[in-house]
């Protein structure tokens, strides 16, 4: 059995194929791909630093390498904020960690939240995708008996794509379990750029 990540098995064998069907493409270098996944945690700089150390120790157990901390740019008096002030930590996958931390998101995580219905479909215009997550205890690496307080989560999945279009067929064919729409047609529409209002988190 091989030892190469399943979800980045069937890019390269599946994947790709199905977008150079639907796509035409001509040379291998237009196919879309996935470049990196950002990992973001926001934390208020006026709660107790302990929160802050678990934040550090949550991400590093989903991520599966160590965070590092994000610092305020700037002083902000109104909210009592002082540049460099710690406000949250931050992990960016590549490689086999991103195709790994991928795979556990589709197939473990996402199920897991209760009464899942899809994820939105909530492109930037560019082909990348992010999803707010706001209980980061749908990760089999975190123990709810071990989280004091309820955190979330953003993510951010960066490709190659040119448009929300390719970038969704990207990901949809990869097995991101994106809500349908639907067009009069009756067929499932991928998002365009007028659609590409905000959405509701997934969790």
């Amino acid at each position: 059995m091989s030892s190469q990540n399943f979800l980045k098995e069937h890019y390269e064998k599946t994947v790709v194929e199905g977008l150079k069907k639907s796509r035409g493409y001509k040379n291998k270098y237009q196919i879309p791909r996935i470049e990196k996944v950002v990992l973001n945690m926001g934390v208020s700089a006026l709660l107790d630093k302990s929160v802050m150390e678990e934040a550090v120790k949550n991400m590093g157990l989903i991520a599966g390498q160590s965070p590092v901390r994000t610092l305020a740019k700037k002083s902000i008096a109104n909210f009592k904020l002082r540049e460099e002030m710690p406000i949250g930590c931050k992990v960016t996958l590549r490689s086999e960690r991103m195709w790994d931390f991928l795979l556990r998101l589709v197939a473990v995580s996402l199920p897991a939240i209760r009464d899942f219905r899809g994820i939105p479909q909530k492109f930037d215009g560019n082909g990348n995708y992010s999803l707010g997550i706001t209980d980061i205890t749908i990760f089999p690496e975190i123990s709810v008996d071990s989280i004091k307080r309820q955190s979330g989560m953003e993510l951010t999945i960066v490709t190659s794509a040119k448009t929300d279009e390719e970038g969704y067929e990207l990901l949809d064919l990869l097995g991101m379990p994106f809500r349908k729409r639907e067009t009069q047609d009756g067929n499932d529409d991928a998002p365009t750029e007028s659609e590409n209002e905000k959405d509701e988190t997934a969790a």
